[in-house]
Parts: structure tokens; sequence; C-alpha cells
């Protein structure tokens, strides 16, 4: 069994965390746990409707208080493919790139990068000044992967679900679960 850690932050896009949970949960060998910011979950509300924190959960195989900094998941011994983090806010960003794990999802997100395991952050925000982007640099350096939810329009989207699908495939491809890529490979033709 594989153990992803999904984390959600305050930034718009909780429709991309949404997925993710969807298409992890739907993984056959990978046991999901979730931790959800008190900011992540005003958003899931305003975004998704006020149903949309416990259809998250019910995906998860465990979920974690993000108040709860003794949890499995903030210890590097807990063995995990690696994280995700989607929406990433620039607090939660900024939190990660200086090392201050002071909620769980902060702390889960500096394990991942201690253990040196993927870590993707899905940075929501625009435009970037440039503390923003320092931020971003300094988690690449330290080896988490910056993934902006950029839409793939070459593959001509119809829908914002089919952006959301791209967006959150791509995500979990990044993690290299060890199965077929979710999101649809470039075939060369355009």
């Amino acid at each position: 069994m594989k153990r992803v850690v999904l984390g959600v932050a305050g930034a718009s896009g909780a429709a991309i965390a949404m997925r993710i949970g969807e298409l992890l949960s739907g993984l056959p060998d990978v046991e999901l746990h979730l931790v959800v910011s008190e900011a992540g979950k005003r958003t899931l509300a305003h975004e998704l409707g006020p149903d949309a924190l416990d259809n998250l959960v019910r995906l998860a195989q465990h979920n974690y208080s993000a108040n709860d900094i003794g949890a499995t998941i903030a210890s590097g011994s807990f063995k995990t493919a690696g994280m995700i983090v989607a929406p990433c806010s620039m607090r939660s960003l900024a939190a990660i790139a200086t090392g201050v794990s002071d909620n769980l999802l902060t702390r889960a997100a500096d394990v991942q990068l201690k253990e040196r395991r993927k870590l993707i952050l899905i940075a929501r925000e625009t435009p970037l000044h440039l503390g923003h982007l320092r931020n971003m640099v300094a988690v690449t350096e330290m080896g988490a992967t910056i993934m902006p939810p950029v839409p793939a329009f070459y593959r001509r989207p119809e829908t914002i679900a089919d952006i959301v699908d791209h967006i959150a495939a791509r995500a979990i491809d990044q993690l290299d679960l060890g199965h077929p890529p979710l999101g649809l490979e470039w075939d060369g033709n355009a």
C-alpha cells in the first residue's frame, strides 16, 4: 500500500483538491491521508458548497486536524510515497520554504522535504511578487516541485472540469506511483 498525503490550504482551487482526492481514492493500492487547514475548510465550502469537506474526508482513509501536530504524518518514520498540497496558498508556501511547521499541513510538507520524498505544491496566486518567487525557488532548491494550476490549452479543454482533471492527473503522475499515467500523454499531434 502506498501512502499519499493530500494537504489542502486556503487558496482558490478547491476543485483541484477534490479531484485529486477522487483520483487517488480510485487507485487500488493507495492509502490517502488528508489534512485541511482552517482556511482550506473555508475555501472548500465557498467554492464547492457546505458538504465539500465531508465529501473530501469520505475519500480519505485517514483524516487529520491541522492542529494535530503529533499525527503520524508529522513523523519521518511514517513512510509515504509523497505529498501534494492542492491548492497551496502563499502563506503555506512561505511556511514550508522557511521551515515554519506551525500546523500539521506545513509539518507534513517539511517531513517530505527532510526525508527526500516527493512534495508537489500546486501554488495558487497571481500576480506573483518577488517574495512569492523567492519562496518558490527556496522550496525547489529543497526538492519540492512547484506546479501552478496552468491549463493545457493545447488539449482544447471544453469545460472547467477538463482543466481540473488535467491538472489533478498531472500532479498525481508527479508522484510516480507505478500506475500508467492518469494524464493524457502528448502524442505529438496538434
